[in-house]
């Protein structure tokens, strides 16, 4: 029988909570013991859903503490994962660590080690690899009915929105906050090339810049608060068409609780005045790209491209696998299939799978990673466990590789680990 699982939170923004509440779901499975985060009001929502829990400003008092748990999720910010995913491995702690593993090759290698060496479970939060519509592309892939895998093609839709709310005027708009966009946004991506393939990215080339929101793209008469501005009615980012309508819809989940702890359009109206939501996309501190393009050749010499782009709808990645004896193509939902040696085309749904974005779940993925995590620490299993160390380090260093290349203008080989 699988026995029950107490995990720790380090991290109760919008990832932690969206874990934390699978915890809550699953009481019969696991149970969150402790969390610690800076902010009370987030460390309270978490606490409102998990009586008894132990709360902690940080988590080296956490730590310190030496609380009774078998495992600690780490979803601090990007920045911030290194130290705290060290400390908790050499205390003997299994690792669920939300990606990117960090932001530097440097620190990637140390997580990795660190792991390594305490003999400790890691499982990075690649949630595209537990999706049940991945299930179906690999069910796909291992019947062998598209042959030899020779090249793909594989689209990263940000969505206006998304890329205005997060990578704009969000957390992950500067590399010297957070990362380059291709290791905050698209790691994902890469990793999951990796993984349907079954082939290591061997070599990339990669082309894209920040290109529309600056400042020398302002329309004439913007100001540089949505809430002043006269032409906001027009502009397909303005933050109160965003976060008003989103409100009234869905309540205050994300995006709206990210912008502000109010529950109210009051509340919403006072964070588009004062706080970094309501600014002008073209008048914030954002320097990551906004569009970027991939070259890709995996080992054996199947070759790949893979785009990145804020200018799309908010949707599920889409992917097209070309094969010597077949094509797929995936939208995240279903899959179609042409089987060249019938002739004959089959679609298949992956079945309710919810949307692609943080606030529906990623797909079926938030909840897939912590299915996963949580059975394997319960029963021992690594296999269980699709994004281990190795796995994760190794598409990162195909990110860290890819950004060389863009800066660069040339072809760079991806290192082996």
């Amino acid at each position: 029988m699988e026995r029950r699982v107490a995990l720790a939170l380090a991290g109760a923004g919008s990832r932690g909570q969206t874990y934390a509440s699978w915890v809550a779901r699953n009481p019969d499975r696991a149970r969150l013991v402790a969390v610690a985060d800076p902010d009370p009001h987030r460390r309270g929502l978490v606490a409102a859903g998990h009586p008894g829990v132990a709360e902690y400003a940080t988590w080296q008092d956490m730590l310190a503490a030496d609380v009774p748990a078998d495992a600690v999720i780490v979803a601090t910010q990007d920045r911030d994962h290194v130290d705290p995913a060290v400390a908790f491995a050499q205390a003997g702690r299994d690792l669920l660590l939300e990606k990117p593993l960090a932001p530097t090759e440097e620190e990637c290698r140390r997580i990795v080690s660190a792991v390594t060496e305490a003999g400790v479970r890691l499982a990075v939060c690649h949630v595209l690899r537990y999706t049940p519509y991945t299930d179906l592309v690999m069910e796909v892939v291992r019947s062998g009915v598209l042959g030899e895998i020779m090249s793909v093609q594989h689209l990263e839709p940000v969505g206006w929105w998304h890329a205005a709310h997060s990578y704009v005027r969000g957390p992950w708009r500067s590399e010297k906050l957070a990362s380059p966009m291709l290791l905050a946004k698209s790691c994902h991506d890469l990793d999951w090339l990796a993984y349907v393939t079954g082939r290591r990215i061997a070599r990339v080339a990669s082309f894209g810049d920040l290109g529309h929101f600056r400042p020398d793209k302002r329309p004439a008469g913007a100001a540089d608060r949505c809430l002043d501005c006269a032409i906001e009615p027009e502009c397909p980012y303005s933050a109160p068409k965003l976060y008003y309508p989103a409100l009234r819809e869905r309540g205050a989940v994300w995006p709206v609780s990210v912008i502000t702890d109010a529950t109210d359009e009051a509340g919403v109206t006072e964070a588009l005045r004062t706080g970094p939501y309501g600014r002008c996309v073209y008048a914030c501190d954002n320097d990551v790209v906004d569009h970027q393009v991939l070259a890709l050749e995996f080992e054996g010499g199947a070759t790949g491209t893979f785009t990145m782009t804020a200018f799309t709808e908010q949707t599920h990645r889409q992917t097209r696998i070309f094969g010597s004896h077949g094509q797929l193509v995936g939208d995240g939902e279903r899959v179609t299939v042409l089987d060249f040696r019938t002739g004959r085309t089959e679609t298949t749904e992956a079945g309710p799978v919810g949307g692609a974005n943080a606030g529906e779940g990623h797909g079926g993925g938030d909840d897939g990673v912590m299915d996963a995590f949580v059975r394997a620490v319960a029963v021992g299993d690594d296999a269980l466990i699709r994004s281990g160390p190795a796995e994760s380090l190794a598409s990162h260093l195909a990110v860290f590789a890819a950004e060389r290349a863009r800066h660069s203008g040339t072809v760079v080989d991806v290192p082996e680990q």
